[in-house]
């Protein structure tokens, strides 16, 4: 193990050492990172966000969420479904988000999907996702372990792009997998590992 795996923070808890030393990511690690999450709403925000992350940095979009949050209207599904040209103007507006037209288009449209996914069966989304779950593996002993895309981030991108979503890539569905809880890569040695 690298001492760049591991970061041993002023509170003394050895950390994934892709934390560094900002304190939102410590805190984001800590309470939120590699813990399951489930609802609808809940998830269908993370893939929102996870989307407007790709090309950038977490801790960009993380600085960001409570503006999202209010932009978006606290990612309620319904909400957002029924954003139209002028909300959308209005996003590409806010300084305090990442105002790209087609990541702004695409959570619209993406609300869309999960609205018609939900509609009859509350709790829709969170199955799908959920589904592609893979077994628990070996914990990452570095972050070099670490892989970008699985078979199953892979499948699950394939799965949401056939209902239509966009920004939903293998490497963004992997990132919402270790966001989400779904697999747990905190590094051995961090105190978050299992």
């Amino acid at each position: 193990m690298s001492r760049a795996d591991l970061v041993v923070g002023a509170d003394g808890l050895a950390r994934c050492g892709w934390v560094g030393d900002d304190p939102e990511y410590r805190r984001y690690h800590d309470e939120e990172w590699g813990r399951p999450l489930h609802g609808d709403r809940a998830l269908f925000e993370k893939l929102s966000l996870e989307g407007f992350q790709a090309g950038l940095s977490w801790i960009t979009i993380l600085r960001r969420r409570p503006a999202f949050r209010t932009a978006f209207r606290d990612f309620d599904i319904a909400a957002v479904a029924a954003f139209d040209d002028a909300d959308v103007e209005r996003l590409l507006g806010d300084a305090g988000i990442i105002r790209n037209r087609a990541k702004v288009e695409a959570t619209i449209s993406n609300a869309r999907i999960t609205r018609e996914l939900v509609a009859d069966e509350p709790g829709a989304l969170d199955r799908l996702i959920w589904s592609y779950a893979p077994a628990p593996g070996a914990r990452p002993s570095a972050l070099s372990d670490v892989p970008a895309v699985t078979p199953e981030a892979t499948a699950l991108s394939t799965a949401l792009k056939r209902l239509g979503y966009r920004f939903v890539g293998p490497t963004t569905t992997y990132a919402l997998m270790q966001s989400a809880g779904l697999v747990d890569d905190h590094v051995a040695g961090c105190w978050r590992a299992a």
